[in-house]
């Protein structure tokens, strides 16, 4: 009898675990990186004081502020920012060696998950081997030809529970189109097969 009650309440547990540890994992993953970056971009701790004298910090101030500084350069670039500047803009940058490599990669980056060309939206299936070894990743580049590489074609795979991932240059005989969402294709990859399949 107290075997079966300890039984049922470990079942209970682990039932529990399964539906709070996510949960609770996810909320505590986005309240500190929120509140860490809130607290390093809080300006208001650098000019204003309490009644002690220390610096105040007021709780939002800082993400508040990057959210309408990216506000401000969006509609500065849309509306001011003539095609002649962008120009001389991106030739300045070029010019600069490492910075220009990593904004390119950052901004290449960025763009893929949010600007206009999103880049991982195509979820594809990669044969590996002969063994029938197959990976799931996202095509990101059809053409080759320009680097000399005929019917070949650039995946990226997602590392799971990691926001790394590996670029391969594979022929596109391999590559197989999946029949499923980017959004459900990224979940699946990420977190190591085990979501993603509805």
């Amino acid at each position: 009898m107290i075997k079966k009650v300890f039984q049922k309440l470990l079942y209970y547990l682990i039932k529990g675990a399964l539906v709070v540890v996510p949960l609770a994992g996810a909320v505590f993953l986005i309240i500190w990186t929120v509140a860490s970056l809130d607290n390093a971009l809080n300006l208001t701790s650098h000019f204003l004081e309490d009644e002690q004298g220390k610096p105040l910090y007021i709780p939002g101030i800082g993400i508040l502020t990057v959210l309408l500084a990216l506000i401000l350069m969006g509609v500065i670039f849309t509306t001011l920012v003539t095609e002649p500047i962008r120009a001389w803009l991106k030739r300045t940058v070029d010019r600069i060696p490492l910075f220009s490599t990593l904004y390119s990669s950052i901004k290449d980056f960025t763009e893929a998950f949010v600007g206009d060309a999103k880049k991982f939206n195509e979820p594809v299936l990669v044969l590996v081997n002969e063994t029938g070894l197959k990976k799931i990743g996202f095509l990101t580049q059809r053409d080759l030809s320009k680097i000399g590489l005929q019917d070949e074609v650039i995946v990226y795979f997602p590392y799971s529970y990691s926001v790394a991932g590996q670029v391969v240059v594979v022929k596109s005989v391999h590559v197989q189109k999946l029949n499923m969402s980017a959004t459900d294709a990224m979940k699946l990859v990420v977190s190591g097969g085990v979501s993603g399949i509805d």
